[in-house]
């Protein structure tokens, strides 16, 4: 992608064209040429947007909710987008669930924004590029981004270090008292819902979560609020969205969005940084050499340690 391109690219991109705003996203998310130059025209206009993170276990009507609270934003800020992070197909490597077939009777809203992004095999429940594309609709001019983890239960707490506030969404039915025993999950919490609440057992769960928060050790001093909702019907999303917009004031009047952004910043800097030395470590090694090294382990003439001593030694 030459510069002329690029800049042509994100011109119509901030003018709010769809299709610009999702090439800018693939070319960012794929870390295509220009992806770099990208990101160092866009990252001085970060930091404004309202990040919102919807984690919990498959089955908990997340995708309902998010669907419900892209409504509700809708009716407050100019403009909200929604990054779905799902399993990657085996074959292509693409998302499996589709934008159409998430939020149907959303997609032909101009001034919502919705993608859907592989996770790719990422453990952690989310994509590596997710916060890189949520950086760029920030920059973009988007008020609020829901993000929503691919589901994949105690593994989802890569979430923290992309959204302001972490919804956790669980329901009654999911099994024993055990569901309530989702250390990793349960204490990236920021606020806690019980959706489906008009099913039986909702009062039980509700129970077993404030036992287990008032058993544990909050990773600050928020405690977070237990909502009960019901995607299906609407029930209880005003009171999610107050719990949100609560945390969020408390957020930043401790300093914990502040902090929360920073560590973050540390993790998109390693991780790029990873990245750029595996790139600069594999083109000194060279394709044939690594080939050969892995031959060898392959026929156990040698192990993995030895193999990545000789590559590096010589």
């Amino acid at each position: 992608m030459t510069t002329t391109v690029a800049g042509d690219l994100l011109a119509r991109a901030r003018g709010g064209d769809k299709r610009s705003i999702a090439r800018l996203l693939s070319v960012v998310e794929n870390d295509e040429p220009g992806a770099a130059d990208a990101m160092r025209a866009l990252y001085p206009e970060t930091g404004r947007a309202q990040v919102i993170g919807i984690t919990g276990p498959p089955g908990g009507g997340k995708s309902t909710l998010v669907n419900r609270l892209a409504g509700a934003y809708r009716e407050s800020s100019a403009r909200i987008a929604v990054v779905a992070v799902d399993p990657s197909s085996p074959f292509s490597g693409g998302a499996i669930l589709g934008d159409r077939i998430r939020m149907r009777d959303r997609f032909l809203d101009e001034r919502l924004f919705i993608r859907s992004m592989a996770s790719r095999g990422h453990a952690g429940g989310l994509s590596r590029a997710t916060v890189r594309v949520v950086n760029v609709l920030d920059a973009l001019g988007v008020g609020v981004v829901l993000v929503e983890t691919v589901g994949v239960g105690q593994e989802e707490v890569d979430v923290v270090r992309v959204a302001d506030t972490v919804c956790l969404v669980t329901v009654p039915g999911l099994g024993d008292d055990i569901q309530a025993i989702k250390a990793g999950v349960l204490e990236i919490a920021d606020v806690i819902v019980v959706n489906k609440a008009d099913r039986p057992g909702a009062d039980e769960t509700a129970r077993d979560l404030a036992q287990m928060l008032r058993l544990g050790k909050g990773r600050t001093a928020w405690v977070p609020p237990i909502v009960r909702t019901s995607a299906q019907t609407g029930d209880g999303l005003p009171e999610l969205v107050a719990a949100i917009a609560k945390h969020g004031a408390w957020s930043e009047e401790s300093g914990e969005r502040e902090r929360r952004r920073r560590e973050a910043a540390r993790a998109e800097v390693e991780s790029l940084l990873r990245e750029e030395l595996v790139r600069r470590l594999a083109g000194r090694v060279g394709a044939d050499r690594l080939d050969a090294a892995v031959a060898r382990v392959a026929d156990r003439a040698i192990d993995p340690y030895a193999a990545v001593d000789e590559l590096l030694r010589e």
